[in-house]
């Protein structure tokens, strides 16, 4: 491609929280030039993770990420997000990685760069016509990230910007275990105290941690922090953590959480006093666990079908706030919509279907993720009851699972704003 004028390539903004959008510009590219726009991410765990599409310069010979028709690549179409949703691992990594930040002091980094021709491969062999970097943020500034070790919880609470007291939020992820703070930082960052809660670490399901009084002290953590407004404060929970929510919401006599939001979760499983019971579920029902043509694990079976004996499942007539169901249709590990159908009956029953709010949607899977990150359909898996390391099938299409993801987040801010903030309240930008 020659030229006197070298290409420019502009990401706007340069800095944001991971959930707002960005506008990649090219410009002084002759008209008409095929080019092929590219984003590369190293994690923290050392994997190179990468999307790309093809472009046509336009008579001015500029390339708008947000405007223009990608022809091919990792996605296709007007797209303006889809150099971070169609990430995927580079050619020849490991199989069934999954990208998650852990260190939420740091950005995410992407690099931008504009290659000429339609390329699919070779990116790191020849030179960009130009490049940016990009900084994608979970915590925006101001944020406070307070280490917890207290009653016997662990985890990290993330305090908002601003004088307070704010609402809060116990945020509980699933049976990958460990702490993830992520999510929790990104809530806090919209005006949430949130308190990201370890509650097992790999491996460990049968951690005395799990314990309900252990969740109803880390409730009561948030709910008499200074900063919080203690009836204000509500439950948010995906997979395992879904399953804690509506059995604290429905059985707790201890905490009455103001509102909670359910992801990919379901309510079968016998109620007690811990979370081992949840475990010996999966054990009874393992022959139940199917593997498709790529030898992927699918547990969406273990509960079905769905039982109608109430001692095996969470009592939802008891439910008495409002809770936010978010499920996809190809949810390949949780059998998430026959729960939805079977919670929304035995509310209906109990006179509390009032309460509930479902969003579901097409070719999604099992990990609902906050908005523009990479769609994972299967990945390495540590079985707790057998210590094998198998890939799990977790689900969902690239495209209308991503779709998902944004439409659902923006859902669930606005659930959480509806419930917890009782007045409009401004989010923290960068």
């Amino acid at each position: 491609m020659s030229q006197t004028i070298p290409p420019i390539l502009s990401v706007l903004p340069t800095r944001a929280l991971v959930d707002e959008k960005f506008k990649v510009l090219v410009e002084n590219l002759p008209a008409g030039s095929p080019v092929t726009v590219h984003a590369l991410h190293h994690s923290e765990d050392k994997d190179y993770w990468e999307a790309y599409a093809h472009y046509i310069s336009d008579h001015k010979g500029t390339v708008s990420v947000a405007e223009d028709l990608s022809f091919g690549g990792t996605y296709t179409g007007k797209e303006p997000m889809g150099l971070l949703w169609s990430m995927r691992p580079v050619p020849g990594s490991q199989k069934g990685l999954r990208l998650r930040k852990m260190d939420v002091h740091s950005p995410m980094l992407v690099n931008i760069s504009v290659y000429s021709g339609h390329i699919a491969e070779g990116f790191r062999e020849q030179p960009p016509l130009a490049s940016a970097l990009t900084e994608r943020w979970y915590m925006a500034p101001g944020v406070r990230r307070i280490d917890i070790r207290e009653k016997g919880v662990r985890g990290t609470l993330f305090i908002p910007p601003g004088p307070g007291p704010f609402p809060g939020l116990m945020d509980m992820w699933g049976g990958s275990g460990g702490l993830m703070e992520y999510r929790s930082a990104l809530l806090a960052s919209h005006g949430y105290v949130s308190l990201a809660l370890q509650y097992f670490s790999p491996g460990e399901l049968k951690s005395a941690e799990l314990e309900f009084k252990y969740f109803e002290a880390a409730f009561n953590i948030v709910k008499d922090h200074p900063q919080v407004i203690p009836d204000r404060v509500g439950i948010f929970g995906l997979s395992i953590g879904a399953i804690v929510t509506m059995y604290l919401a429905a059985e707790s006599t201890i905490i009455k959480p103001r509102c909670c939001v359910c992801v990919s979760g379901s309510h079968c499983f016998p109620r007690g006093e811990n979370l081992t019971i949840f475990d010996q579920t999966i054990i009874r029902n393992f022959h139940k666990v199917r593997v498709d043509e790529n030898d992927y694990q699918i547990w969406r079976d273990l509960i079905l079908p769905i039982t109608s004996d109430l001692s095996l499942k969470v009592d939802m007539g008891k439910i008495t706030c409002p809770m936010l169901l978010v499920n996809g249709h190809d949810d390949q590990s949780v059998a998430t919509l026959e729960c939805a159908e079977d919670i929304t009956q035995m509310m209906h029953a109990a006179g509390n279907d009032h309460l509930l709010t479902r969003v579901h949607y097409p070719d999604t899977g099992h990990l609902i993720e906050p908005p523009y990150s990479p769609h994972f359909r299967a990945t390495k898996y540590l079985v707790d009851t057998t210590k094998a390391k198998v890939t799990l099938l977790w689900g969902g299409q690239t495209k209308p699972h991503s779709d998902a993801q944004e439409d659902s987040w923006r859902k669930i801010l606005a659930f959480l704003q509806q419930h917890l903030y009782s007045t409009s309240s401004p989010k923290a930008k960068m």
